[in-house]
Order: C-alpha cells, then structure tokens, then sequence
C-alpha cells in the first residue's frame, strides 16, 4: 500500500510527465528535425512581428534521449544544458505547431518557424500560420493549453512538414 501512495503522489507532483503524449518525429528520425533546441535560447533576441533566425542544425554524434525520441546538438556543452533540464529546452506540445494545437489538432511544427514566450519553445509549421499565431499570441496560448489536456495523449503526427527540407544531422 505504501509503494502505491508513492506512485500517485509521484504522480500529482510530476503532472504530465510520465503520460506525456509522443513526440513529434519527421522523417530525419530525431526531434525538432535534427535541430538543437538549446540554441533557439541563445538566439532569441527578435521581437513578436519580425522573423526568428533559422535555428541550428545538431549534429548526430551530439544526442540525447528524452520523451521518447532523440534529440541533437551542436555542441556538448548545450547536450549538458539540455540533460541538466529536458523539459526546459524540449518544444512545448511535443514538437507540433503551436497554431495547430489551439485549433485542435497535431500537425507538425517547423523547426525554423519558432518562438520563446516566457521561457518556453513553441514551433509553428508554415509562416501563414505564424501570422496567425502571433496575432493573438496569449489567446491562442490558452487555446493550446485547454486543447492539450485532451489532445496529448493522442499519437504523434505522422505528417511532413511542408516547405521544409530537412536532412538528418551529419
């Protein structure tokens, strides 16, 4: 009885975490495509209005497992940063558009089409759909986050994303 006291109090104190929904994955094989998500916290200096900077591609023999699928860097000290604190640098909704969540569904986001809010990576897939994000970025917010408590649990998207060549990192 005591190991199962612990589970659930384990349980409320990690909300999420262990039924995290999976990871979105695109044909690379890795998250976010291969791209190091450490990198967009040093890279986020545009403000909401203006493009994002391309992120930085990882490299495959700088990786790191987490949430189910693996994640690469482009360099060993953001592998460290990253493993210090996963779900800090991890893109919110599992890696799927931000845009498409608040509407409701899974699609997947653009590892170039992004944005940090308070602290968080938050992906888009198309730069149209960027222009929706952002013209209401704290209603679309909370759209995303009532959306996600029922959509999370659901199979990642299996969809490509579109106008985006992506390669496996070298």
């Amino acid at each position: 009885m005591h190991s199962f006291r612990s589970f659930v109090a384990a349980m409320i104190m990690v909300p999420g975490a262990v039924f995290a929904g999976e990871q979105y994955i695109d044909p690379t094989g890795f998250a976010v495509s291969g791209y190091d998500v450490v990198a967009y916290f040093d890279l986020d200096q545009v403000p909401v209005g203006q493009s994002q900077p391309a992120g930085v591609p990882g490299l495959s023999s700088i990786t790191a497992e987490y949430n189910g699928a693996t994640f690469a860097f482009s360099t060993e000290e953001n592998r460290a940063t990253f493993l210090a604190d996963p779900a800090a640098y991890a893109p919110q909704y599992d890696g799927h558009c931000a845009y498409g969540v608040a509407q409701g569904g899974k699609v997947p986001g653009n590892p170039n089409l992004w944005r940090i809010i308070d602290d968080k990576l938050y992906l888009n897939i198309t730069k149209t759909v960027v222009t929706f994000w952002e013209e209401d970025i704290p209603g679309n917010l909370a759209s995303s986050e009532t959306n996600w408590v029922e959509i999370e649990p659901t199979e990642a998207s299996d969809r490509v994303i579109p106008q985006f060549t992506s390669e496996a990192p070298t």
